[in-house]
Order: C-alpha cells, then sequence, then structure tokens
C-alpha cells in the first residue's frame, strides 16, 4: 500500500528537519561541495557532518561522488532551493508577526505604568 502524500511531505521534513542538515542544503544549493569545504563552513565534528549526510544521501536528497582524492556531495532535487527560500519566507512572516505582538505588549506595558504613576 502507498504512503499517504501526508505522511511522504511529514518525512521529508523529518529528513531535513536538523540544523546541521539544513545548513548542509543552503551551502549545496550555491554549488557542489568536497566534506572538507562543507566541514570548513560548518563547525561540528567530521563524524557529526558524516551522519547528516547519510541521512541525507538515505533520503535520497543529496549524492555523494569521488573525485580524485576526495568526496564531494551535491543536491539531487534541485527544488531544495526553492522550498528553503519558502521556509525564509514563511519564518520573516512569522518573525515580523512576532515583532508587532512584542510592539503591541511594549505598548500595553507603558499604559499600564503610565495609568499607576
Amino acid at each position: 500500500m502507498p504512503v499517504p502524500l501526508h505522511e511522504a511531505k511529514a518525512a521529508l521534513f523529518r529528513n531535513i528537519g536538523h540544523p546541521i542538515r539544513i545548513r548542509v542544503l543552503e551551502l549545496l544549493c550555491e554549488r557542489d561541495h568536497a566534506v572538507h569545504e562543507l566541514l570548513g563552513a560548518i563547525e561540528v565534528e567530521p563524524s557529526t557532518l558524516s551522519q547528516q549526510l547519510g541521512i541525507l544521501r538515505r533520503a535520497g536528497i543529496v549524492r555523494q561522488q569521488r573525485l580524485g582524492g576526495e568526496v564531494r556531495y551535491s543536491l539531487m532535487i534541485p527544488s531544495i532551493g526553492e522550498l528553503l527560500a519558502a521556509a525564509r519566507t514563511t519564518l520573516g512572516f512569522l518573525l515580523a508577526d512576532q515583532a508587532q505582538l512584542q510592539a503591541d505588549l511594549d505598548e500595553e506595558a507603558s499604559a499600564d505604568v503610565e495609568g499607576t504613576a
């Protein structure tokens, strides 16, 4: 029996839903990277990066290729960049709403202080 679409979407988000994996994907959206380049850009232990790359690889989101003495990673799905851009846009809206809420709370607190003075 095929997996329902909503479960497949949830699995995709679980597979990319880690700060290190997000950063790897952001870097790979720019260009292919060798492992040593990823390590230079993301301050994690090599074993941690290896684990996270393995998750992305098993999910079919990235691929590795050995070129000479180095292993290079690239995106298998170019639309990952669009997904990350949509996440940035969504986060911007959420943060704008939170900033407005904070401003409203600050204004209310100021009015309370002035009313009791």
